[in-house]
């Protein structure tokens, strides 16, 4: 039989997916029953069109670009497939020299498996650049394999922030690296969203991967803001929607309720993070208390910007990170062992991995991850929780 659970579920899983946000659902429903495709032409489909164009110009201002720069696609996979195939092609197409395609060890794997795919199925060079203890980008390193050959390198895409441990990557410094160069650069900042100040022109990225559902949207809408000088080949084709990037018929509800929560979570960024900032410090300050071995992963908590405020991944030696998470869940605790994306496989984190971790060490660690419904009795469920959830798990290793 499975274990009852207790009433009140403490979600601490907002990195994989958040609660919609009320503006949202209220935008969304707002536009289920509406009729007309947004590229037809009479009064229903003009109606349609207008709302995605409006739709469009409130992300472009929260995210500071144009409004022709954001291509609406499915979701973040899809924008990353779209900006790493995407501009390889184009680059490819117009020099062949350009095969090189550079990204980090401990990128998503939105980002990893189509970098990989293009190694293995179309002739692409992958390189993967080292990080350091924390995960953070080495640019030396990302310096020395530029500069062996800058002609050859079609593309270079590097995380605005990470997934897993929560660092913030050297955007800028990559752009300073690549500009002068010609090469593009891409950013799947679908963590950073809402979490820390974003903007597309001011970052002075090619290229960047945002999405709904991380910021209180829904499920199925995101968008790839890209510069309208950049070539990108299309990865479907069909109607010639979004500049001929991305064909399909507009999804109006779902775009109309992404721009909602993207306009409340760039505005409310500021505030947003000082509260998940101060639930994250004293989640990890309590269970380091109780759990003297356990040990935080990734940037420090100083206060300072290098880390993602909702972000806490925790390491407990002796354990396994998918028996602490079922344990944890038993007693209504929500949280993960790291990428959603990879749940379920018995297998250590890359990212970890990347890091310096050892097999064992890769595999000891949870990810806790505020959001905009947690509250200290979240964190207080878990420190309570926390004591005999680690011996059992200890227990079951011996």
């Amino acid at each position: 039989m499975t274990a009852m659970r207790p009433g009140q579920v403490h979600y601490l899983d907002h990195a994989a997916t958040t609660p919609m946000v009320d503006a949202a659902v209220d935008a969304m429903t707002a536009h289920l029953r509406d009729v007309g495709n947004p590229s037809s032409l009479h009064a229903s489909g003009r109606h349609a069109r207008r709302v995605v164009e409006e739709s469009r110009e409130t992300i472009a201002q929260a995210l500071d670009c144009r409004p022709g720069e954001v291509v609406f696609t499915s979701g973040g996979t899809e924008a990353d497939n779209l900006a790493v195939k995407g501009v390889f092609w184009a680059r490819r197409a117009a020099d062949p020299r350009r095969v090189r395609v550079l990204t980090t060890a401990v990128e998503h794997h939105a980002v990893l498996d189509p970098v990989h795919w293009l190694g293995d199925n179309d002739g692409a060079e992958v390189e993967l650049l080292p990080v350091d203890a924390t995960g953070r980008l080495d640019l030396d390193a990302l310096t020395a394999t530029i500069e062996r050959d800058p002609g050859s390198v079609a593309v270079v895409s590097v995380m605005w922030a990470n997934n897993e441990v929560g660092t913030i990557q050297p955007v800028r410094e990559v752009v300073e690296l690549c500009r002068p160069l010609g090469i593009p650069v891409h950013t799947d900042a679908v963590q950073a969203l809402g979490s820390v100040p974003l903007g597309f022109a001011e970052s002075g990225v090619d290229a960047m991967t945002v999405t709904g559902h991380k910021v209180g949207g829904p499920f199925g809408v995101g968008a790839l803001v890209v510069r309208r000088e950049l070539e990108v080949t299309a990865l479907v084709h069909g109607g010639g929607q979004e500049r001929d990037i991305r064909s399909g018929t507009i999804d109006t509800p779902a775009i109309a309720a992404f721009a909602a929560a993207v306009e409340l979570a760039v505005k409310h960024q500021a505030e947003h993070a000082v509260h998940l900032a101060a639930l994250r410090d004293d989640l990890v300050r309590r269970v380091v208390e109780v759990v003297p071995e356990a040990h935080l992963h990734g940037a420090a908590l100083d206060g300072g910007t290098g880390r993602l405020p909702g972000n806490a991944h925790l390491g407990f030696p002796g354990c396994e990170g998918d028996s602490l998470l079922m344990l944890l869940d038993a007693r209504g605790i929500e949280c993960s062992t790291g990428s959603a994306c990879s749940a379920g496989v018995a297998q250590p984190s890359h990212v970890l991995l990347a890091m310096g971790c050892d097999e064992e060490a890769a595999r000891h660690s949870l990810r806790f991850s505020f959001g905009h419904s947690s509250t200290q009795a979240d964190v207080d469920a878990v420190v309570e929780a926390i004591v005999p959830v680690v011996e059992r798990a200890r227990a079951a290793r011996r």
